[in-house]
């Protein structure tokens, strides 16, 4: 019956995990996967979860099927978080947002959903985005074409041949944004970028899907938000799709949404339930858990404050790690440029290493990258930054 399947070749992330799980020197650096480990190299796990957990637990009582869409409570949470409360796109019930299992799940329903309603439309990626992004859109029966996003040479953004590719597109055409602290280069638009492009967006008639998984891992909470709140506020219809893995420190939960801003709340109603609909047919409903946290710790002041302080604790660290790191490159390797180090933003810095390099950095000197070059900020800790920064060097 199975005979004629072709081997899986597996995840290059979660293979290098495994290879970095595997291997026994001592002083291996793990800058691989994106997760936000503290300063002592472990995954935290933040007082203000632990709180909204004992409270969920105190409460106890049924568990239920959560509906298709997922909790009121913690969909409206969401709504507010990326809108902010008083948005008019909110007053105006132009908003239609679901509960996903993580973002991916989110993407994913999106995908299907955009796949029935918009059958030949093309996708377009930046180049280079989060692999997983195209074999999910491609998975949905899309055929995925990339934009120019990202300059080799300076280590930032081909902002012009960005916006002269979007404007020679179909209308129609679905074009995937990173909100912010983008995969895997960690090079962002700026708020005046963003108001550059949305008129071509809307000159094109081109439907944004935003990628909004680091939310406050950039500038802030609010920061981070630009684009989803100057697109709401220009009245173009996008999608959403966000998640609470690195911002709560909660990624085995799967805590993510999904949501429509549209012209008009009939079409937020039509939208809302096709996107019922597609959801019943993947995996139904999403998890009580993951909503009773999101919406605890969003929907309850003391707790939501307690959350913010420590997401900027977060932020704050990765801010430090990197300026420790292009201090300690350039006190090595003056005559080399390093700049990138600092204006890159988020959990990701994109280092222009090749495969090559990457290969040597972990089999001479026990520092995981992906072979892309992208390096987790996020791995590095006061204690190993000399040591990577040496053995960038040395393979630079």
């Amino acid at each position: 019956m199975f005979e004629h399947i072709t081997p899986y070749a597996g995840d290059p992330i979660f293979a290098l995990v495994d290879a970095f799980n595997q291997d026994s020197r001592p002083h291996k650096v793990n800058l691989s996967i994106g997760i936000y480990f503290d300063e002592q190299g472990r995954l935290p796990v933040l007082p203000s979860v632990q709180e909204a957990e004992r409270r969920i637990l105190a409460e106890g009582g049924a568990k239920p099927y959560l509906p298709m869409e997922g909790l009121a409570a913690c969909r409206t949470q969401v709504a507010q978080l990326l809108l902010g409360p008083q948005h008019p796109a909110l007053a105006e019930g132009r908003v239609a947002t679901i509960q996903t299992v993580g973002s991916s799940g989110g993407l994913k329903v999106g995908a299907d959903f955009l796949r029935t309603w918009l059958p030949n439309s093309d996708v377009w990626v930046s180049d280079p985005t989060w692999d997983n992004h195209r074999s999910m859109f491609e998975g949905s029966g899309f055929t995925v074409k990339a934009y120019p996003y990202y300059d080799a040479a300076t280590g930032g953004l081909r902002f012009e041949d960005m916006l002269a590719c979007l404007k020679g597109l179909p209308p129609r055409s679905i074009v995937l944004l990173h909100a912010c602290c983008h995969n895997p280069t960690g090079v962002d638009l700026s708020s005046a970028q963003w108001d550059a492009l949305i008129p071509v967006l809307r000159e094109r008639q081109l439907l944004p899907y935003l990628d909004l998984a680091y939310q406050g891992f950039g500038q802030g909470i609010a920061e981070d938000a630009y684009s989803v709140r100057a697109l709401a506020a220009s009245g173009l219809t996008f999608f959403v799709a966000n998640s609470f893995s690195k911002s709560m420190s909660v990624y085995g939960e799967r805590c993510g949404a999904l949501s429509a801003v549209c012209a008009s709340q009939a079409e937020a109603d039509l939208v809302l339930g096709q996107l019922r609909y597609t959801v019943r047919r993947i995996y139904s409903s999403p998890g009580l858990h993951a909503a009773s946290l999101v919406a605890h710790v969003l929907g309850d002041a003391d707790l939501r404050s307690m959350w913010e302080g420590e997401l900027a604790q977060m932020r704050q660290r990765m801010l430090e790690v990197r300026q420790a790191l292009h201090t300690r490159l350039c006190a090595l390797a003056p005559q080399h440029d390093w700049g990138y180090v600092l204006s890159q933003r988020g959990m990701f810095s994109y280092t222009g290493l090749s495969a090559e390099q990457v290969d040597r950095l972990r089999e001479e000197h026990a520092v995981y990258l992906i072979r892309s070059g992208r390096l987790c900020v996020a791995g590095l800790t006061q204690a190993n930054v000399d040591r990577v920064a040496q053995a960038l060097v040395k393979v630079v």
